[in-house]
């Protein structure tokens, strides 16, 4: 799903209007009834509905609704919050319908906020995504009042007073808070960004009919992934395969008192499909690592190289980093890896540490590698100090461009950044993810698909979608508390068979 940016969603309307010959109010009449179709779903009949109205085009979607609402039979209360702001054209478009159909439903925001005993639940229709600048005065004061009351909130497009991207420069406390977003066509870009939770406690996406072709034509950099996306990049395997065509990867990991990342890594990548996988590990960590993965083959690297020439010619991707330590010596191994310019490597954990302790490396970065960090990790390898994960996002975006490597950007909504500039959202995943391990598990993967055949690109994409795809099954029978990294590996084989099936 692509996902656009405020200004070109608006040129996203207006070309649906001109090429389906439409009136602009035909397409708010459509809007309103998928918001309400979805509203259904969360009311019963004796509910009492607070819509809250602004003077835009947004408020215009809210009348809309509530005029469906009514006709539906669920008590409304309309309350217009326009404070001598001029109404737009379709938004009075609506009040004029609304007022036909039920005059006394309709109250003016007055000195007095309305009883919060005369209602069950507000629909916030006060602003949209196309927001510039902080709410201030009366409609401030109205947004400070919603957060105040202990109500479910539905908000239209974003939370009100949310900007469609970048908060940094924004008012947190003249944002409705902790609202279920019902997003129009597509989530706003906002409401994936960590910095914005407090506003988007959820959100779902309805279609409003904008023109598939228009959608399909403009471009944008951004995407949400979705399993209609992942099913089409699987690969079938021939009948007459065998282990060497499989892929062989060399995972680089583990250090004393780390044995378990290399392990977790080590069962992503053989439960993601590799034929064969070589552990080059410390010798301490032979035993652990050889009992708990039976499948993996082990060997100790040497003080100055992590394998021999020769050796690094045989695996078809390279993956280090997951507890593996930064001593002096694996610094100068790293550096020497880095130099046989491997072209299907990954890099994740210590040896993002290296390379941030060292920015020398950077520029020994293969083209096309891809790294794997969490924002803490990216804000020391990028040298940056950004105030939100929007402005992350543009310097993540501007680092893989500028070494032509692609970034996995860790958190929920993982952003796969590529180096062209296109950022991949992932889709799947969970809180219960937060817990020691489940970025080694995702580095195993990744490698796995990689050096499958996988192109980066997919590699990624695939390797996030799996990944959290695994932990959303594995809740079937854990919970958020008790998911341990572990589990992560041993429902991928229900994450395949899930991807394979049209349900």
């Amino acid at each position: 799903m692509k996902l656009f940016l405020t200004g070109q969603i608006r040129d996203l309307d207006r070309a649906t209007l001109e090429e389906e010959h439409i009136a602009s109010v035909e397409l708010m009449d459509r809007a309103a009834d998928a918001l309400t179709s979805h509203l259904f779903k969360h009311l019963t009949p004796s509910l009492r509905c607070l819509i809250l109205a602004g003077p835009g085009n947004n408020g215009g979607d809210a009348l809309a609704v509530a005029i469906r609402l009514i006709k539906r039979g669920q008590p409304v209360t309309v309350l217009l919050c326009t404070f001598g702001k001029p109404m737009s054209a379709d938004a009075r478009i609506q009040l004029d319908r609304l007022r036909v159909l039920a005059a006394p439903t309709i109250k003016i925001w007055a000195s007095e906020p309305p009883d919060q005993s005369s209602f069950d639940l507000m629909v916030d229709g006060l602003f949209g995504s196309g927001l510039n600048r902080p709410l201030t005065g009366q409609f401030a004061e109205v947004v400070q009042w919603i957060n105040l009351q202990n109500k479910p909130i539905y908000s239209i497009d974003v939370p009100s007073g949310l900007f469609g991207e970048n908060n940094a420069s924004n008012d947190a406390d003249s944002i409705v808070r902790n609202s279920h977003c019902i997003c129009l066509e597509m989530p706003r870009i906002a409401c994936l960004l960590p910095e914005n939770e407090t506003y988007v406690r959820s959100w779902d996406a309805v279609s409003i009919g904008l023109s598939k072709q228009v959608l399909e034509t403009t471009e944008s950099p951004y995407h949400l992934t979705e399993k209609e996306d992942i099913q089409t990049l699987l690969k079938q395997r021939s009948t007459f395969v065998h282990k060497g065509q499989m892929g062989r990867i060399l995972m680089i990991a583990g250090s004393e008192g780390m044995a378990g990342a290399a392990i977790l890594s080590a069962r992503g990548a053989l439960r993601s499909g590799c034929g064969l996988l070589t552990v080059a590990t410390e010798s301490v960590c032979l035993p652990s690592i050889q009992s708990a993965v039976a499948e993996a083959m082990c060997k100790t690297f040497q003080a100055e190289s992590f394998v021999s020439d020769e050796m690094m010619h045989a695996f078809t991707a390279v993956g280090i980093g997951p507890g593996l330590g930064c001593t002096p010596t694996k610094k100068k191994a790293f550096a020497q890896l880095l130099k046989h310019k491997p072209q299907r490597l990954l890099l994740d954990a210590d040896a993002l540490n290296m390379l941030a302790e060292d920015p020398v490396l950077l520029q020994l970065l293969p083209h096309g590698s891809i790294l794997t960090p969490h924002p803490g990790e990216f804000d020391r390898l990028s040298q940056s100090k950004p105030t939100s994960g929007y402005e992350r996002l543009q310097t993540a975006r501007a680092f893989a461009a500028k070494y032509q490597v692609y970034v996995v950007l860790k958190g929920a909504y993982t952003a796969c950044i590529l180096p062209d500039g296109n950022v991949h959202f992932n889709s799947t995943g969970n809180p219960g993810m937060a817990t020691g391990g489940s970025g080694d598990v995702l580095s195993g993967i990744i490698v796995s698909l990689l050096g499958q055949g996988y192109s980066q690109t997919e590699a990624c994409q695939l390797g996030c979608y799996l990944h959290g795809l695994a932990a959303d099954l594995a809740l079937e029978t854990q919970s958020v508390e008790s998911l341990l990294a572990g589990d992560i590996p041993s429902m991928l084989g229900s994450a395949f068979h899930y991807l394979r099936s049209n349900h």
